[in-house]
């Protein structure tokens, strides 16, 4: 299993695509505590919330990020912190859908977060119960044709973020 920096460093290493499913109602990141105590607050985010430096480092690249939230309203407040993040992820390139259970139906899709590299790397997220990161575990390349449907039914069903979150904001 990958953890921290090791996993941190498959986003410099991908050639072409990274498309990630996210499964939890919340995230529990060390380096996101203070950001997420000001969101609740009310406080200016700052620039990077315009444009996510992060995603940007990658799309400048040509690279493709890409993700799934599959959720069930009404929203956590870290699923509200990071939904209000996600315009500046898009306005840097990244493409965001979301499933939300309480509309519509997730059958088929696992019920765990997973990376999908360039369409041949698959890491499985392991998380604690409060949604802290243990680590990536890289699986079989076996699993790869599966993870890969899992990929392509999340995006066929979801909504995209922007029609979602103008009816849910």
């Amino acid at each position: 299993m990958l953890g921290g920096e090791a996993f941190g460093r498959l986003f410099e290493t991908f050639e072409r695509t990274a498309f990630r499913l996210e499964t939890l109602p919340v995230y529990d990141v060390a380096e996101e505590r203070e950001e997420f105590e000001r969101f609740l607050r009310g406080a200016e985010m700052g620039p990077d919330w315009d444009d996510n430096p992060w995603v940007r480092s990658m799309t400048d690249k040509g690279k493709q990020l890409s993700r799934v939230h599959v959720l069930r309203s009404p929203l956590t407040d870290y699923l509200r912190y990071e939904l209000a993040a996600y315009p500046g992820n898009i306005a840097a390139g990244e493409t965001i859908g979301i499933i939300d259970r309480a509309e519509q139906d997730a059958a088929g899709l696992p019920d765990h977060d997973f990376w999908l590299f360039d369409d041949r790397l698959v890491y499985r997220m392991h998380y604690t119960p409060e949604g802290e990161f243990l680590g990536g575990e890289l699986l079989p390349s076996h699993a790869l044709a599966d993870y890969r449907r899992h990929r392509d039914l999340a995006l066929a069903t979801a909504v995209p973020f922007a029609d979602y979150w103008e009816r849910h904001r």
